[in-house]
């Protein structure tokens, strides 16, 4: 009898043990996607400080929706944190999804990450700004080059063909920076001989930091006529230096992106316009090229979202209230 109870006792225990191993497997399939119900796509930001990548995010939330798939979106706090994006990158490779959307902060500093990706299986698709590899099976963007190159004619047009011009962009390491920097540039320079981009400075897409910048570059040069701010962050930051400095209405500020407060400065006549992208269509084509990549289905290399000029006469406008997000 007491045999008998001693074998019950072992296979219990042979049994329990079985069990709680078969539980750790399953919870670690499902962790590593091995078993999910959807598939899985990971989506990085460059951050989340302005209301452009809310719109992308509610756009790619919108077609996880439609598509039946499930997406995290995160991006650090700020757009100079590379180091915090690579981290992200890395976290997001160990869950095994299956596709993963980057928005590089830094064209070159994610690319070991995506190579793993790329020895995983795992489809990388780029969205708003690409990195200096073959790796990504598309990229989702606007056309940064020729956008800035239309914010270069309105400048232009505005301050009467000539004058001094100030650039303030989010940073020199993004292929959004470095497009948007050299659409503006590079069209002033061949079509605006007139016109002298006396200065090129880089606020992280910070408001604080970019108005510090465009303070300094009207202090340097009192006879300032323009100041183009490459994104939401730098934008604003050179509309507050420009109010700061007392000189609303003699200095023509064009931005970029959109957002309550480039809207509200538009509307008072503070800012002259500016260049909006498409940022919901940007998240919603992210993930849906990413679940035609997961399907093997043929993706596009390059998937243009567009833009368009903003000012007082169309800012009300049905056309663009879609893309005006706040």
């Amino acid at each position: 009898m007491r045999k008998a109870k001693k074998f019950l006792f072992v296979f219990l225990a042979m049994s329990l043990i079985v069990y709680l191993m078969g539980c750790s497997s399953s919870a670690n399939k499902q962790q590593t996607g091995g078993s999910r119900e959807k598939p899985y796509i990971a989506i990085i930001s460059k951050g989340f400080q302005h209301q452009f990548w809310q719109a992308v995010k509610m756009g790619a939330e919108q077609a996880a929706k439609d598509y039946d798939v499930e997406i995290t979106f995160e991006g650090p706090e700020t757009e100079s944190q590379i180091d915090k994006q690579v981290e992200m990158l890395e976290a997001a490779l160990s869950r095994n999804p299956d596709a993963i959307c980057i928005a590089a902060l830094d064209s070159k500093a994610v690319i070991p990450l995506l190579e793993k990706a790329k020895e995983k299986n795992i489809p990388v698709i780029g969205f708003d700004s690409g990195v200096d590899s073959d790796i990504p099976v598309t990229t989702v963007a606007t056309n940064n080059v020729a956008a800035a190159a239309l914010a270069a004619d309105k400048m232009a047009e505005l301050i009467g063909g000539k004058g001094k011009v100030g650039v303030i962009v989010h940073d020199q390491t993004s292929i959004t920076g470095v497009d948007r920097r050299d659409g503006f540039v590079n069209r002033i320079k061949e079509k605006y001989p007139d016109i002298e981009i006396v200065d090129i400075q880089y606020g992280g897409g910070d408001h604080l930091k970019s108005t510090d910048i465009a303070k300094a570059m009207i202090q340097a040069h009192p006879d300032l006529k323009g100041i183009f701010g490459a994104n939401e962050g730098s934008a604003i930051g050179a509309l507050n230096g420009v109010v700061e400095m007392k000189k609303v209405g003699q200095i023509v500020v064009i931005g970029f992106d959109a957002g309550k407060q480039q809207k509200d400065a538009i509307r008072e006549g503070k800012m002259s316009g500016a260049i909006t992208q498409n940022p919901v269509g940007i998240g919603y084509k992210a993930v849906e090229a990413a679940v035609k990549a997961i399907k093997g289905e043929k993706v596009e290399k390059e998937i243009d979202t567009g833009f368009y000029w903003y000012d007082k006469t169309n800012i009300d406008s049905e056309e663009l209230k879609p893309l005006l997000y706040d």
